[in-house]
């Protein structure tokens, strides 16, 4: 069984951009392989505070990091044109050789809709518009002309060069019937909600050939720092549910247990919200004991 994939997850609010870098350069040190964000029109729940876009982060970070992988949890389709998402993914492929993934899906929080006027707000038109943006992202990326007549969008002998350096990856999220027949069709990667972990072995033959990653929030208490310190502030302001709280074998007991379920890549938020300190000591102790 090969070792596991991590991802930093870090939402980028409350969040200067350096430091950001100082985070995903601490990321990159610890052992992480890639790190996400999040995509909204405004934080859920936590409107009066400062956010940045998605793209434009994922390109500030990777012209500051030499091997990290940039990504998203995920962009809604909604709130970009399959033509120009198509020419955005191609651009940031290149800027960074090659070390940008497309995390896309059709949008969770249905007051951005409502509030920004952006649609279609029901749910089964989101996902034909996700359907037939992952059609056009295809065709578009194989830089022939492309005709396209759907319900949401019409291309008439669209191009665009260049093509991708190899092949930019796709993560598609959820669980509906609807999308795992996207996640079949389209995804490298299928992100589990956390809270459908249960219905992993049941559904994973409908993901086809996609790989399994999960999302999970961490409270990491690493060696010689007393627990009650770490787990007492990350409940108090998380709760407990999904929260997960650990030392270096606890999680890699937890890990562990998940690889053998069949989840390849791990998305991990920290309930401290990654100081360097934690990433440097959780690759130390945790990323290291899976070389």
């Amino acid at each position: 069984m090969s070792a596991p994939e991590f991802h930093l997850y870090l939402p980028q609010m409350r969040l200067g951009l350096d430091a950001m870098v100082e985070k995903a350069r601490a990321a990159e040190s610890a052992g992480f392989v890639g790190m996400a964000g999040m995509d909204h029109l405004a934080p859920p729940l936590a409107e009066q505070h400062d956010m940045y876009e998605a793209l434009t982060t994922n390109a500030w970070l990777l012209a500051h990091t030499e091997r990290l992988v940039q990504g998203q949890l995920v962009l809604c389709d909604a709130f970009r044109h399959p033509s120009v998402l198509a020419r955005e993914a191609v651009t940031l492929d290149h800027a960074s050789g090659g070390r940008f993934e497309l995390g896309i899906g059709w949008g969770s929080v249905i007051e951005e809709f409502t509030t920004y006027g952006v649609g279609p707000t029901s749910a089964r038109e989101r996902v034909q518009r996700l359907s037939e943006t992952l059609d056009i992202l295809g065709g578009l990326w194989s830089g022939e002309p492309i005709d396209y007549d759907g319900r949401f969008f019409r291309l008439e002998a669209a191009q665009q060069v260049p093509t991708p350096l190899t092949k930019i990856p796709i993560v598609i999220g959820g669980t509906g019937k609807r999308t795992m027949e996207l996640v079949a069709a389209h995804a490298d990667w299928w992100n589990v909600p956390i809270h459908q972990l249960d219905r992993l072995d049941d559904m994973r033959p409908s993901a086809g050939a996609a790989r399994v990653s999960v999302q999970q929030m961490f409270a990491f208490v690493p060696e010689g720092v007393e627990r009650a310190a770490i787990e007492e502030p990350a409940r108090r302001r998380f709760g407990y549910q999904s929260l997960v709280v650990g030392g270096r074998q606890e999680l890699v007991d937890h890990f562990s247990a998940m690889r053998e379920r069949g989840v390849d890549r791990f998305y991990v938020w920290f309930a401290d919200f990654a100081p360097p300190a934690t990433l440097e000591a959780f690759g130390a102790e945790v990323i290291s004991a899976f070389d």
